[in-house]
């Protein structure tokens, strides 16, 4: 892990104090602003006074990383890819998934409570501070942390006192607290803000996707509005309850908005220092499943070694070197780490996707779906597959998402949700690529047509009859339907016709009128309604007796066609008997 992550810093007891120095340096030297809400400046916004820690917080207070973040723009250049262990742009680097699951809760949260203006790069900013962004991204498939990340039990011990509220179930600590994950939840908050992110049903706080849902929340409540900086300072100390804390996460907040980018699962870099004057890596990963027996408490880990005696400007301290641990001129060899399923994944390939087609409106009859391969041609398991609609199209996945990520099963392969279609027609692409792994994507099309129905028929049989030159009594109304159910919103034209072998448009007997009364014997651009009904206007009869033809036609081919009759009234003759008086 050295070698990955760089090198560790061992500091003394002024480390807390050097930092909150350092950041308020900083925070003079770059002044970016904190969002784009139109809040001032960073440099410009002292946290509000008033603002102050709820009763307890989302982690206990507990130690978290305090590494600034570098002075150079986070912007990568092109040719910038995931260096282990590097600084500056680096830095700005994700890890794919968690930089997913911070980006789902902040679409999630803008749903949910819009008014709460959450910015995914504020998630980032507390996960890089928590956890290093899960210890730079070491999570399997489904976002879980591949270890659990634990800080230290809040014995009262140089942290707060908060004894066991989960015997354990979460921290494996049957006698005190400590936080969970990489949001860093103690269980006594996680108890009632935890969240179900990834939709496996489970609130589990060492998933990054239901940790960074829980923190969004968590970040939101009261009606809080984190374009505000009264409202941003109270969530962010309810969180941690401290300035340096929140001035630290500000700092963070702005960086990752100067801009950031993906890199693979376990490649993102792992910060040096933390609050609680500790060298090397903390909250502290275990080892998965280690929990302790009910009512024992938790064995310290071993203590860092003491700090070396930093030496006195104008030389009037020393350094004591320590022996060589190793003989010199010895190679030093990096700890390996396992590939995780991710890292096998050499391409993509369709695992029996059918035709994909559907009108507008309705939902895709069938599924997207992605196989995950090794080079050698074999199924990789438990790899996150994104599936992104691309290009200018209404068309969504089913809850109104344009990107969806699943897990490949235990045969390699990834089911999209179902595809909603929209009302623009055509062809949609759908995007498949590997989740913190750069392969080629996978592109699949889909057929958006439009509404049609296959039959029409008149809501009533009442006889359409009229006199020369005046108006039917009756208004033509159809119902259109497709294979048996409702056609809505489909496309219609009426014509006049000169017969049901001519359809060309008669010019003579009944006819409608346009907005200004002039006569009109074709109708388009009519539509069904969300019952499939469609009502004609009324019809006009000119001077010209006979049986004529109204055609009605939809898309998809349904057509009707329908007498109309203009005969002029039967007078009464007189009666045979009656004669003139005398």
């Amino acid at each position: 892990m050295a070698a990955q992550f760089g090198r560790r810093l061992r500091k003394g007891a002024a480390t807390t104090a050097v930092a909150a120095v350092a950041v308020a340096a900083l925070s003079a030297s770059q002044a970016p602003g904190v969002n784009d809400h139109g809040r001032q400046t960073a440099a410009d916004a002292t946290p509000s006074p008033e603002a102050s820690a709820s009763d307890g917080s989302a982690t206990g207070n507990s130690p978290y990383y305090t590494d600034l973040p570098p002075l150079k723009s986070p912007n990568p250049s092109p040719s910038t890819g995931p260096a282990p262990g590097g600084t500056g742009t680096t830095e700005s680097g994700i890890p794919a998934t968690v930089l997913d699951a911070y980006k789902k809760a902040e679409t999630t949260l803008r749903e949910a409570k819009p008014g709460c203006n959450l910015p995914w790069q504020l998630l980032a900013a507390i996960g890089r501070v928590e956890s290093g962004q899960a210890r730079g991204g070491r999570v399997d498939a489904d976002g879980t942390t591949l270890k659990p990340i634990l800080g230290p039990q809040l014995d009262g011990n140089g942290f707060a006192l908060i004894k066991d509220t989960d015997d354990g179930a979460y921290d494996g600590n049957s006698s005190y607290d400590q936080a969970v994950g990489p949001m860093q939840f103690i269980p006594s908050t996680w108890a009632w803000a935890g969240r179900d992110g990834n939709g496996d049903g489970k609130k589990d706080p060492n998933n990054i996707y239901d940790a960074a849902l829980a923190a969004g929340h968590y970040l939101c409540r009261n009606d809080w509005d984190l374009s505000q900086q009264g409202d941003f300072d109270r969530a962010i100390l309810s969180y941690n309850n401290s300035r340096d804390y929140l001035n630290l996460v500000m700092r963070w907040l702005e960086y990752y908005r100067k801009g950031t980018h993906e890199v693979p699962d376990g490649t993102g870099t792992l910060p040096d220092n933390r609050s609680d004057d500790g060298a090397g890596a903390s909250p502290t990963p275990t080892v998965p499943g280690a929990t302790n027996p009910a009512g024992s408490t938790p064995k310290p880990g071993p203590k860092p070694e003491k700090p070396e005696t930093p030496q006195k400007p104008g030389g009037g301290g020393t350094t004591t070197p320590k022996p060589p641990t190793t003989p010199p001129g010895t190679p030093s060899t990096p700890p390996t780490t396992p590939p995780t399923p991710t890292d096998t994944v050499d391409h993509l390939e369709d695992a029996g996707t059918a035709k994909l087609t559907a009108m507008a409106g309705d939902a895709f009859g069938r599924r997207i779906s992605t196989r995950a391969e090794t080079e050698a041609g074999k199924a990789v398991a438990k790899v996150r597959v994104r599936f992104t609609i691309v290009g200018d199209t209404d068309t969504t996945f089913t809850g109104g998402e344009d990107v969806a990520t699943v897990a490949t099963n235990s045969s390699g392969v990834a089911v999209a949700p179902a595809l909603q279609a929209g009302e623009k027609t055509g062809t949609v692409t759908v995007r498949a690529t590997v989740v913190g792994r750069a392969v080629p994507g996978l592109d699949y099309k889909a057929t958006v047509t439009e509404r049609a129905a296959d039959a029409l028929a008149r809501t009533g049989d009442a006889a359409l009859t009229c006199a020369p030159g005046g108006t039917f009594a009756n208004q033509v109304e159809v119902k259109a339907t497709y294979k048996g159910a409702v056609a809505d919103g489909v496309a219609a034209t009426a014509t006049l016709i000169k017969s049901a072998d001519d359809p060309t448009v008669t010019d003579k007997g009944p006819y409608f009128k346009d907005a200004d009364g002039k006569t009109v014997r074709t109708l388009t651009g009519l539509k069904t309604d969300a019952k499939g009904l469609l009502k004609l206007p009324k019809l006009y009869a000119d001077d010209t007796t006979g049986t004529f033809l109204l055609r009605v036609t939809t898309a998809g081919g349904a057509t009707l066609t329908v007498e109309l009759t203009v005969a002029a009234a039967e007078t009464s003759s007189p009666s045979p008997s009656a004669s003139p008086s005398a």
